[in-house]
């Protein structure tokens, strides 16, 4: 699940999983496991057909195909292969339902077999272990599901050996009587019921792997995405029930990353957790607890988004209207401007760390995460000297001042410029600049000078909302609105039609994203009245 998804999730939606099945990760990676099985498997009917179709007839043109590959066997092996690869493309796409495709892979393990019984007993053959037995014992160790399923499968899977029996003898092809086919084809069932085994081994050991996934009085569950600090996971508190998301560093896993030590991380990912929980704004993601685990991980937790972030609002439905535009930015700047007023500088502003929420009654309730770059006013310039080359690209290039790029000695203003690109975002679903590498960006907003977003927007900006933009993105920092609380002012003062107030917010989101409003709304309490 992406961040964008975080919606409709109650307390016991975060970690519970249905009884007897894996965790969220272990089943992504039971689906990868998955892919890479019809891969092999894929593969292995492939050369059977390459070895029975062009090497047979050159080493043995005496025997013909039909008596060691009967000519079924060509359909059925192009068939499987097709299937094979559909399955593995289906477990690497980007939206892959993992229980999904762990369902499809049942399916897939009954129709393995059905291929291998059909050619094989398209004649007859009743003497050894049948490729059955491999089968079915090996597939629930790669692709584990709950034992129900997984025996059902198994025993629909070894019954394929007597159906292609069946089917010959149907043919008026002559088979072995009853009790023979009984006897040669019981370690089919025998092996089916030994299946169950490893998926409740597998699945147990999977259920243990997540009750220990505990940090501090939270307990994790599902990941929710990975970002350029760490992971986030979906969790709830113990005691309380209460859902959160999860932030996780691996100290282990630090590395040497764009020319930062683990260490600059570290310290880089504490002033994060001690930076948002020092904010009080609603329009700040609100931080709950923050600590080190027992391996020396560090952790912080915050609320539970329910909602879109900016990018994802507008890739989804398109650039914004002017009077919703204002509405959103209005509220970032209540958030930027006492992060400003405590002497803090989030420094990476962008759609993607804006997020657009059903909070409480409130719709599109605008939230500012990620202030893992915020950096304080006093301390920014002597640490400016300090830096090496790659800490100077600190930031998001498409939404990076010209000042924050060239190291100049940044200040609150950065983030007054990067509101500005967030805007023309906004209002024309274009970025401010094009370029195809980050320095060439960055060079851009140095240099270039952008054009209105009337230009190149579908909606009729007003001209007072289009300056107000270009303002926000002079390249003199100081011909930019002075700060949050004033650039907040003149976005009030401005007239871009009617109000996009909240009965109107929630009629949008009940149409467009009925999936994150609350399935009971509770009405707005009137006004207290005197006496």
């Amino acid at each position: 699940m992406s961040p964008e998804q975080l919606i409709g999730m109650t307390s016991g939606d975060v970690p519970a999983h249905p009884t007897g099945e894996l965790p969220p990760d272990l089943l992504e990676a039971a689906s990868r496991r998955l892919g890479v099985a019809a891969l092999v498997w894929a593969g292995l009917w492939g050369l059977s057909f390459f070895l029975n179709n062009v090497v047979s007839p050159v080493l043995s043109p005496e025997t013909p195909l039909d008596d060691a590959w009967p000519w079924p066997g060509n359909p059925v092996a192009l068939g499987v292969i097709a299937l094979s690869l559909a399955l593995f493309a289906y477990t690497r796409w980007h939206a892959c339902d993992c229980r999904r495709s762990l369902d499809l892979g049942l399916g897939y393990e009954v129709v393995l077999a059905f291929a291998i019984g059909f050619v094989n007993q398209w004649t007859p053959n009743a003497q050894g272990l049948s490729w059955i037995c491999v089968l079915v014992l090996v597939h629930p160790m790669i692709v584990p599901h709950t034992w129900g399923k997984t025996l059902a499968a198994a025993l629909v899977a070894a019954s394929m050996d007597p159906l292609g029996l069946a089917i010959t003898s149907a043919r008026g092809v002559p088979v072995p009587s009853a009790a023979v086919i009984l006897w040669t084809y019981l370690p089919n069932y025998l092996c089916a019921l030994l299946s169950v085994v490893p998926a409740r081994i597998i699945t147990r050991l999977g259920r243990q792997v997540s009750d220990a996934r505990e940090l501090g009085a939270y307990q994790l569950g599902e990941r929710l995405g990975s970002g350029g600090m760490g992971d986030v996971y979906g969790a709830r508190h113990r005691m309380l029930r209460r859902p959160a998301a999860v932030k996780v560093i691996r100290r282990g896993g630090l590395g040497d990353r764009g020319g930062e030590s683990a260490e600059t991380l570290v310290r880089r990912f504490k002033r994060e957790a001690e930076a948002t929980a020092s904010l009080h704004s609603p329009h700040t993601v609100a931080v709950y607890d923050f600590g080190v685990t027992r391996e020396g991980d560090l952790y912080y937790v915050m609320e539970l988004l329910r909602g879109l972030d900016l990018e994802t609002l507008v890739d989804r439905f398109g650039p914004l209207p002017p009077p919703r535009v204002v509405h959103l930015l209005r509220q970032a700047c209540h958030s930027l401007a006492e992060a400003h007023g405590a002497g803090l500088i989030h420094r990476d502003v962008k759609p993607g760390n804006l997020y657009s929420c059903w909070f409480g009654l409130d719709a599109d309730f605008l939230k500012v995460t990620d202030f893992g770059l915020v950096k304080s006013s006093p301390d920014l310039a002597a640490e400016q000297t300090k830096l090496t080359a790659p800490g100077l690209t600190t930031g998001t290039p498409a939404f990076m001042a010209p000042e924050l790029a060239m190291n100049d000695h940044p200040d609150w203003r950065v983030d007054i410029y990067a509101l500005g690109c967030v805007a023309y975002w906004l209002l024309t679903g274009r970025l401010v600049f094009e370029a195809d590498t980050p320095m060439r960006m960055m060079i851009r907003h140095i240099e270039g000078t952008p054009v209105p977003p009337s230009s190149v927007s579908e909606f009729d900006i007003p001209a007072e909302l289009d300056d107000l933009v270009l303002a926000c993105l002079a390249k003199d920092r100081r011909a930019r609105p002075s700060d949050a609380v004033r650039l907040a002012r003149m976005l009030a003062d401005l007239d871009v039609g009617e109000p996009w107030l909240q009965e109107r917010a929630a009629q949008w989101w009940r149409a467009n994203v009925p999936e994150i409003v609350p399935f009971v709304e509770a009405p707005v309490p009137p006004a207290p009245t005197a006496g």
